[in-house]
């Protein structure tokens, strides 16, 4: 197999990984980016987990196969230097200066923030080290109408954005995202476009699956909606199947395809 895709951009929970499902990575898609790595294809697990979460369900997913980078939080890019994940800078170290500029602006609006949220819904508000305001929900309803408010207040200061994934949301620089995140490093492979697949299914994943990052976009079939809408506007491969089964079947549509 000689694969013109050379390197692999997929998103973790919902796309590569199944939490509740045994194996939680798919052996059929841990075969297949084995046999691409042999390759010399690159992957990379673009998530908006931390590396201590990550590491832990890799862990506890057994699987034999390993990235060569990791995307974190959205944005943080590490390389893997055959011990252990080093960030990549001066990508890491902008990104950190550019957030903690912007969020020394917006920290005096987030007890006001909190409390319209705290006196209208059942919901976690909190500060962590990526984000002065970081949400759980109680359920989606609650975060499509909470995310509606925060994105009206983003819009109003210059490169804030929101960040959702299901019941989870918080602040962000909007510079900083996994769609440039893969830009970047597939600039620093030496690469172009042409040459990224992107695999994802929640809203974080919609700056990467846009084709101005990759030339080949797949979601496998429990995207949510506005996910498989974009991929299907572009040309991408929505997958009948789930998570890293129907990874597998969109890589492999590409293959033959590209």
């Amino acid at each position: 197999m000689s694969s013109p895709i050379r390197l692999l951009s997929t998103d973790f929970d919902g796309t590569l990984f199944a939490e509740f499902e045994q194996p939680p990575i798919a052996h059929e898609l841990v075969t297949l980016i084995t046999e691409l790595q042999a390759e010399g294809v690159k992957w990379v697990i673009n998530t908006g987990r931390d590396m201590a979460s990550l590491m832990e369900s890799l862990a506890r997913a057994r699987v034999s196969i390993q990235p060569d980078f990791l995307v974190l939080v959205e944005r943080e890019i590490y390389v893997h230097d055959g011990v252990r994940y080093a960030p990549l800078q001066p990508w890491n170290a902008a990104c950190a200066r550019d957030q903690e500029e912007l969020f020394s602006r917006i920290r005096p609006e987030v007890p006001r923030l909190t409390e319209w949220v705290n006196q209208r819904f059942k919901a976690t508000v909190y500060a962590d080290p990526w984000s002065p305001f970081c949400l759980i929900a109680g359920n989606n309803g609650d975060a499509d109408e909470i995310h509606r408010y925060l994105a009206e207040f983003a819009a109003g200061i210059p490169n804030l954005t929101v960040v959702r994934n299901d019941v989870y949301a918080r602040f962000s620089h909007a510079a900083y995202n996994k769609g440039t995140a893969l830009a970047e490093l597939t600039q620093q492979l030496g690469l172009t476009s042409a040459q990224v697949l992107a695999a994802g299914d929640h809203l974080n994943d919609l700056p990467m699956l846009k084709s101005e990052f990759a030339c080949a976009l797949v979601c496998p079939s429990n995207a949510v909606p506005s996910v498989l809408q974009s991929v299907v506007s572009q040309g991408g491969f929505t997958a009948s199947r789930p998570c890293g089964l129907g990874v597998a079947d969109g890589i492999r549509h590409f293959l033959k395809s590209i």
